[in-house]
């Protein structure tokens, strides 16, 4: 299950990697966004490895980890994708199952509770993807999988855009896709808009990089939409962007539970074998036995 839903405000524990079912143009992203404590540092790790580890035993939630590389220190994002409300349930319904299988209600009660004392603020939100102002997005599961598990980096800008512009920045961002797609061979551009937990309308600008090296020598906007259609961007991007804010995350797969096509692609990354060792190593308690397995008292090693 989700920390969002046993805590009641906050999002679920959550992932950029889609079930294989599900078709990489749809759905939703659900976002969860902490500030962790300096102090707490040590112990929010942990608490992520004890959950990550009975969601990969016991077939509950899937989600991949994020913690900042540029931008405010000490914030994580957990970032999942969820079929449609009704998804976002069932994700938690099966993830706080697999918790409970792993734990037993009092041990799951107490991570819940030691998550949310890490924290110095948390942000949920839910963003609908936003296929039709992507440039190059994927276009079937497989190509999506692939995307996501080769990638160890995520750069996105968040854009806020001032009341009564959104159709003008959507306007923006379509022109900007199509000029970017007459060259196939430019790396996707993904974009989402918050639905829910924002106070206006914000947007999200997301590329995905298998090291920092790729984010060099990209091609400039101004290359893209050559000069007359830069200088265009450039007035309707000052009449409708109030702020925006960039950050770059890198993915953390010992706190991250991406399901099997996503996984697979790169599995010595996302399945190291400390962490294989260590879940199949792990043995449910009895019922009603809310002790710590033994498997989870040593910290799981980055990668």
């Amino acid at each position: 299950m989700s920390f969002r839903k046993a805590l009641g405000a906050l999002v679920a524990v959550v992932c950029l990697a889609a079930p294989v079912a599900v078709r990489a143009q749809e759905d939703y992203l659900d976002v969860l966004v902490v500030k962790v404590k300096p102090e707490k540092m040590t112990e929010f790790n942990l608490v992520n490895k004890k959950w990550a580890e009975a969601n990969r035993r016991f077939n509950g939630d899937h989600w991949i980890a994020m913690e900042t590389l540029y931008g405010e220190g000490g914030v994580y994002q957990f970032t999942s994708i969820r079929k449609d409300y009704a998804d976002i349930d069932k994700s938690g319904e099966a993830g706080m199952a697999a918790v409970g299988k792993a734990y037993g209600k009092e041990a799951t009660v107490k991570l819940i509770q030691d998550f949310e004392n890490c924290l110095e603020w948390s942000r949920a939100e839910l963003r609908r993807r936003r296929m039709d102002l992507s440039r190059n997005p994927p276009t079937e599961p497989e190509s999506y999988a692939k995307l996501i598990g080769e990638s160890r980096l995520l750069r996105t800008t968040a854009v806020h855009i001032r009341a009564g512009h959104v159709p003008e920045f959507e306007a923006l961002l379509k022109g900007v896709k199509q000029a970017g797609e007459k060259n196939p061979d430019l790396p996707p551009l993904l974009v989402s808009q918050v639905v829910e937990g924002s106070r206006g309308a914000t947007f999200y600008v997301t590329a995905l990089r298998s090291s920092l090296a790729g984010f060099d020598h990209n091609p400039t906007l101004r290359q893209i939409l050559g000069d007359e259609g830069f200088q265009e961007f450039q007035k309707v991007n000052a009449n409708a962007v109030e702020t925006a804010e960039s950050a770059i995350y890198r993915f953390l797969p010992d706190i991250s539970n991406p399901p099997e096509e996503i996984a697979k692609v790169a599995a010595g990354f996302w399945r190291p074998k400390t962490m294989a060792t260590s879940a199949s190593a792990s043995k449910p308690k009895a019922k009603g036995d809310a002790a710590e397995p033994a498997s989870t008292k040593q910290p799981v090693k980055k990668q």
